[in-house]
């Protein structure tokens, strides 16, 4: 497969450096939805592939290039896997200060001592006139007790990546682009485009 130009189906600036940072040795040129001045394309869909899916295939059709989208969030195991694909819907305005708030006392009010959860991530890559290829990637944690960290985005503060003490939004860019869930699935699209 050889792509020289990428549309990453964002207005999410944390999520869009992320991406920009991990493609940037292969060369591509990668533009964003939010710099092209692309409609934000509603998530209907039930599951992260799915919504994945809708937005590289809307994207792709409007503007005629390959689209790369993301669907991602935190399930954590105490609440049944919320808030999963309503991740950042959850934050009411994309207040995600309020939404760990209100997850940490789901949690506390849910009585269980269980502090399991995962951020998992779908990319789906739309190609003009090409089937929708599907990548996935998951890193398992824990909820810290409270938010910790200035670094990242969403709910990085409250997400302890196994194998660390510290928060996603404790750890240096560097750090967290290596095992970051994000990092898993593009890693496989990576190697196909390799």
């Amino acid at each position: 497969m050889k792509i020289t130009k990428l549309v990453v189906a964002s207005h999410n600036d944390g999520k869009i450096t992320e991406i920009k940072s991990l493609l940037s040795p292969l060369h591509i040129e990668v533009q964003s939805a939010k710099e092209l001045r692309l409609a934000d394309v509603e998530e209907t869909g039930k599951t992260f592939e799915e919504n994945a899916k809708i937005k590289a295939k809307a994207l792709s059709l409007m503007c005629g290039l390959p689209c790369l989208a993301d669907d991602s969030g935190l399930c954590i195991d105490a609440l049944e896997g919320r808030p999963g694909v309503y991740s950042a819907r959850y934050a009411p305005n994309r207040d995600f200060k309020t939404a760990m708030d209100m997850l940490l006392k789901e949690i506390k009010d849910s009585g269980s001592i269980n502090r399991d959860a995962h951020f998992s991530c779908c990319l789906a890559l739309a190609c003009p006139n090409e089937k929708i290829k599907i990548y996935e990637g998951r890193v398992d944690g824990k909820i810290a007790e409270k938010p910790k960290g200035k670094n990242g985005f969403g709910y990085d503060p409250i997400f302890i990546p196994d194998g660390y003490e510290q928060t996603f939004a404790e750890l240096s860019d560097e750090i967290k682009n290596q095992i970051s869930h994000r990092r898993r699935a593009l890693e496989q699209f990576i190697k196909e485009l390799k």
